[in-house]
């Protein structure tokens, strides 16, 4: 047998092959899928305020070669976690940290314009539609009407920075806000004008995770096959319905929120 001849072990397949992590980084658990090993090492990062929002990823290349995975597997990593909204990719630039999600109060009637400019953003409420239409069986149960009596109908998309945040299906009962029809709403918005002009006494908030309509989808500028959240959000003036109001936002973009006293009082500022 000839001395000089040596058995190479076999180049190690990606099942096979080990994790490497930088200097300072947790051990990554053998028995976790290899896509899921990226994504919570790079969510443990943003998490331990190691990366901050706006701060740039390492390419993904840059992954493929630390992590020794094949770049399908670090492209599903970094694909999910911008459907979670993680982080966001930009083509020909790179993988940013997100920025944390805007937080709606879920017990009071919030202005959203007011939210984001406190965030330092760009508001703009773009008015799709402001018509008066006869109310349909369930519109009309649930502003205490006949099916077939007028109601004010708009729609409005909120937008922060030029991304749509909101989706606003509103229908107003007429005997409560008979000026309703003719307000411009590019100046205001319709909750603030009700609010401004129409005494409450009761709220309702329900919310429902939903998958939008392919016009929805549209109007909102995302995927029809992701996730949003719909509050629902009806109001009274002793026991007379006022309004009916769905806000459908992005669950990548949003979340909803509150913070309270345990008088039941909402924590504000």
């Amino acid at each position: 047998m000839n001395s000089n001849l040596h058995i190479l072990p076999k180049p190690a397949r990606e099942t096979d092959a080990k994790i490497g992590t930088p200097a300072g980084a947790d051990q990554l658990s053998p028995n976790v899928a290899r896509y899921q090993q990226v994504k919570d090492f790079v969510s443990r990062k943003i998490q331990d305020g190691t990366w901050k929002a706006g701060d740039r990823l390492p390419s993904e290349h840059e992954l493929v070669v630390q992590f020794g995975l094949s770049r399908m597997t670090v492209n599903r990593a970094l694909r999910e976690l911008v459907e979670q909204g993680r982080i966001k990719r930009i083509a020909g630039v790179g993988s940013f940290v997100a920025d944390d999600k805007p937080q709606a109060n879920l017990l009071q009637i919030a202005r959203l314009s007011d939210d984001i400019r406190r965030r330092g953003h760009d508001y703009q409420c773009r008015v799709i539609t402001v018509e008066r239409i006869s109310a349909s069986l369930d519109i009309a149960s649930s502003l205490g009407l006949h099916t077939g009596e007028s109601v004010f109908h708009s729609v409005c998309v909120h937008l922060e920075d030029g991304v749509p945040m909101q989706l606003e299906d509103r229908y107003v009962n007429p005997r409560m806000a008979p000026a309703f029809g003719q307000q411009d709403f590019t100046l205001e918005q319709p909750s603030d004008f009700l609010v401004r002009t129409v005494l409450f006494d009761q709220m309702e908030h329900v919310v429902d995770a939903v998958l939008p309509t392919r016009e929805q989808a549209a109007l909102l500028q995302m995927d029809a096959g992701q996730p949003c959240l719909l509050l629902t959000r009806r109001t009274w003036m002793r026991e007379d319905p006022i309004t009916l109001v769905r806000c459908l936002h992005p669950g990548m973009r949003y979340r909803l929120g509150s913070r309270f006293r345990t008088d039941g009082n909402a924590v504000t500022g």
